[in-house]
């Protein structure tokens, strides 16, 4: 076995990985506090229905003319979930549910007459994080350190934000870059089990929330590769299992 070139391929993908946790586990927890908690789903749908519509006009994928259609659709579906939150908040749920059917039929219909429109829809959904090469973590990293930097200089920032529709536009742009990346599934997990497994412990939330992510990505990335297994549906099970098992610890 080439070790070296194992190591090339898999440490971008768990850094990819480690970039999203730092942003997603915090958003996360503010789904979950909510109660809104199949948002992402549906922005990540409207981003990739964005990165579709590009790709049928004939750019290319991680060209800037699909970032910027990929971005301007999420916004606008965050702009309308907030809205929705204002004026329509025991309907948002449903609206939510009807974006995301909305966002994935449209897709489907993009690629209706594309012959390979089949294995672009399942890259979109299960992400292609095993070939994940450095430079296209840039984004995700000036996106973590911009977020985590504004949190610490500014602690009160985040609470003003995420009571604001400011929230929606934020997360927006957080998930637009991160379904590119390690696709709709992946931004699902990483958003939601870590959270979810560590709501009842509120004083070590997101330090366990983050180790338990970081050990979920490690492992399932791990054995996709001894396994010859898909990468990014081998990581939502193992996030999945540490999440279960751990919430099922009891509380000392």
């Amino acid at each position: 076995m080439d070790w070296a070139l194992q190591f090339s391929i898999l440490a971008p993908a768990f850094a990819a990985g480690v970039l999203v946790l730092a942003t997603h586990i915090p958003l996360g927890r503010e789904v979950l506090r909510r109660g809104i908690i199949f948002i992402d789903l549906a922005i990540a749908q409207i981003a990739g229905l964005g990165v579709i519509a590009a790709h049928t006009l004939g750019w290319e994928v991680h060209g800037w003319e699909t970032q910027l259609i990929a971005l301007s659709a999420a916004l606008a579906g965050a702009w309308l979930l907030g809205w929705a939150e204002a004026h329509l908040q025991q309907q948002q749920e449903a609206l939510i549910g009807i974006v995301f059917v909305l966002a994935a039929t449209g897709g489907l219909l993009l690629l209706a007459d594309n012959p390979q429109g089949g294995e672009h829809l399942r890259e979109l959904l299960t992400g292609q994080i095993l070939w994940v090469n450095w430079p296209d973590l840039i984004p995700l990293g000036v996106l973590a350190a911009a977020y985590w930097l504004l949190a610490w200089l500014k602690p009160h920032w985040l609470p003003r934000v995420f009571v604001r529709q400011t929230f929606y536009l934020l997360f927006a742009v957080l998930i637009t870059f991160s379904v590119q990346v390690v696709g709709v599934y992946l931004v699902f997990a990483s958003l939601v089990i870590p959270a979810f497994a560590v709501w009842r412990d509120q004083r070590a939330s997101l330090r366990n929330a983050f180790l338990l992510g970081v050990l979920g990505y490690g492992v399932g990335i791990a054995v996709s590769a001894w396994l010859d297994l898909p990468t990014g549906a081998s990581i939502v099970w193992f996030l999945a299992m540490l999440g279960l098992g751990y919430k099922l610890i009891p509380v000392q």
